[in-house]
């Protein structure tokens, strides 16, 4: 199946109206249905660090050392953990942030823009004085990325606990945390315990040691989401799909993304298996698209969706974001998603089976799409390329 998007090109960008605005702007709540007295005040609740975004897009190819290269486009936004952030909040979940932020400038737009843009819930994050943000400067180019950060360390009295998490975390159904091998993060154990289930990825070990028994978070998940290679070095099978297996005598669910081949989800609850392809997408910045993906499972398990229909749901909105500038503001909402169904049907040439995986949404947008058109700014607020128009209308 592709996936046409609306946008311009390169090097266009948008922005609706003054963040208040959106911040009023009621949300569209996919777990409207399961929603009871005494449930947690949280969807979800996830911890880490905020990074200033400059995204450079439209590069012919890798810079060259000596030389100068031109990018065709440019985009700034919140990035970090506010990547997955965004892509929650914007699926309608009640989401809360634990981060330290800087009280310079890019700071405050990123505080600003999670806080008053996307309705994020900040009262667990603080502002650290004499504290400069962290910076990522991301460029993409044949479908890939390269970036170079910088950052220091918030001082010692300005850290919130350990690894920046509250000692006590907000009680939410779930929680997103990014596991680091041999450093357990404290707040997981607790959260669990409170009976948030947990979503675990995973990043790149750099020791070369890929040994399951240093990530003993895990212990603690529902749902492991790393990527192909992370699953076969961890488990060291040959395939990722045997990969995924392996994983579920660790923990619960594992969901191993297969890059431009899709996802392949094993339950061992259920003994339920499912793989669902990729959506087929000019892409023009892949920032932030691993944590969109997680943030579309999270809705869909929350929701209690079949795990097929998750994993197509999570491709999805994954895919739609790459068609984006920028990890945090390229995320979707239920505009943008309900906008893709109806184009893509229209379509001559779609393959009918194909948009057989998709006919879920048929069931799922009727009840959405009436809050989603009176609330939802369109188009979203998206990435500048200058955070000096922050506010203007």
């Amino acid at each position: 199946m592709t996936a046409s998007n609306a946008s311009t090109g390169e090097g266009h960008h948008r922005q609706t109206g003054k963040a208040g605005q959106i911040c009023q702007a009621a949300r569209v709540d996919p777990l409207a249905a399961r929603r009871a007295p005494g449930d947690p005040p949280w969807d979800v609740y996830l911890t880490g660090t905020v990074f200033l975004d400059i995204i450079f897009t439209g590069l012919d190819s890798a810079p060259v050392r000596g030389t100068e290269s031109w990018a065709r486009g440019m985009g700034s936004s919140p990035g970090g953990v506010a990547n997955m952030a965004t892509a929650l909040a914007r699926l309608g979940l009640r989401t809360s942030l634990a981060a330290a932020f800087g009280d310079d400038h890019y700071g405050e737009y990123c505080w600003d823009a999670l806080e008053q843009g996307e309705g994020i819930d900040l009262s667990v994050s603080r502002s650290v004085p004499g504290w400069h943000s962290p910076v990522t400067v991301s460029m993409a180019y044949e479908g890939e990325r390269t970036m170079v950060s910088h950052g220091h360390e918030p001082p010692v009295e300005a850290v919130l606990t350990q690894e920046g998490a509250p000692e006590h975390p907000p009680h939410a159904r779930a929680a997103v945390a990014s596991l680091t091998p041999g450093k357990p993060a404290p707040w997981i154990e607790r959260a669990a315990g409170q009976g948030t289930r947990i979503f675990a990825d995973v990043g790149w070990d750099d020791t070369g040691a890929w040994d399951l028994a240093g990530l003993t978070d895990l212990a603690h998940c529902e749902a492991f989401l790393p990527n192909a290679e992370e699953a076969m070095r961890y488990t060291g099978a040959t395939c990722p799909r045997a990969a995924a297996h392996a994983l579920t005598a660790y923990v619960p669910l594992a969901v191993v993304t297969l890059g431009a081949e899709g996802a392949y989800a094993v339950d061992r609850r259920t003994g339920e298996s499912a793989e669902v392809p990729a959506i087929a997408v000019e892409a023009l910045d892949p920032t932030g698209a691993g944590d969109v993906f997680v943030a579309g499972f999270v809705t869909g398990t929350l929701a209690d969706w079949p795990l097929a229909d998750r994993l197509a749901f999570a491709g999805l909105t994954a895919a739609l974001s790459v068609q984006e500038f920028g990890g945090s503001l390229s995320a979707p909402g239920w505009s943008e998603i309900a906008a893709w169904w109806s184009r893509v049907q229209s379509v001559e040439s779609q393959d009918p089976e194909a948009l057989l995986r998709y006919a879920f949404l048929d069931a799922l947008l009727p009840t959405l799409l009436p809050a989603a058109e009176e609330a939802t700014p369109w188009p979203l607020r998206r990435a500048v390329p200058t955070i000096g128009f922050g506010r203007s209308a």
